[in-house]
Order: C-alpha cells, then structure tokens, then sequence
C-alpha cells in the first residue's frame, strides 16, 4: 500500500517545515519535516531538499507498515505511517501496538497504545498527544 495524500498532509501539519536544523524535543538534530538521518548542527536545506526528504522518510515507513502482517483499510495505514514516521522503525518493531494491529487491526485497544507515544524523554508534549488522537481518529474511520 501507498499513503493518500491526506496521511502526507497529516505528517507535515505535525511536523512543520523547518529549514535550519534544530534539536527536536528528543534531542535529536532534525531538519525539514522531521527529517533526522545525517542532520547535523548549522544544516540548512530549501524546500524542495525537504520535500524530497519527506518522500524518502514516507517511503521507509510505508515499507515498514507493509511488513505487517494483517489486513488494513486505507485508514489505519495512513495512521500507521504518520506514526511510524514520528517514533520510527525501530521503536514501532518492538511495539505493542504493532503485536496488537498483527493480532486484530480492529482491537479496540490499539487506541491506547497509540497514546502511550506521548512522551519526548520523560516530558508529556501536547503536540503527540494531539498527534497521537488525530491518528486514532483516522485508524478508526
């Protein structure tokens, strides 16, 4: 499967165009729209270099939710990337929430999983949990 446009537009209302790098709330150097990989202090990039980034980082979590093994609607994969995108790969691997999509994408409780994600360090941000609820709303449309 391939995110609609409406999952694209998800990522980038949360992550928001940034052209100089900056620490994320992880601190993490990130640049873009959440762009991580190879970002360094003092990068600047233009639009069209945060653009081809976002279809770079889109694409690696697409492939990642497509490892999944289980039936989804359109919906709950253009929630499972915007997610992905956020925690990354790695972290969605290990998760419960992967486990339970796996075991039944329409168990009620991957909606609390989701919300588990609200955390930058041990700091509760209130841009995931907003995040987090709008990728709910979706999953479950």
């Amino acid at each position: 499967m391939k995110s609609t446009n409406y999952a694209i537009l998800l990522i980038k209302s949360f992550e928001q165009l940034r052209l100089n790098a900056y620490l994320c709330p992880a601190g993490k150097w990130t640049i873009g729209y959440g762009h991580t990989d190879g970002v360094n202090q003092g990068m600047l990039i233009t639009e069209k270099t945060a653009d081809a980034f976002l279809k770079q980082d889109i694409k690696h979590a697409e492939a990642e939710v497509n490892r999944i093994d289980a039936d989804l609607t359109q919906e709950q994969f253009d929630a499972l990337v915007s997610f992905v995108f956020n925690v990354g790969r790695q972290n969605f691997r290990v998760s419960t929430l992967r486990k339970l999509v796996e075991r039944n994408p329409n168990d009620p409780k991957i909606a609390d999983e989701f919300r588990r994600w609200i955390y930058a360090g041990d700091k509760k941000l209130p841009g995931l949990i907003k995040r987090r609820e709008q990728e709910i709303k979706l999953y479950y449309s």
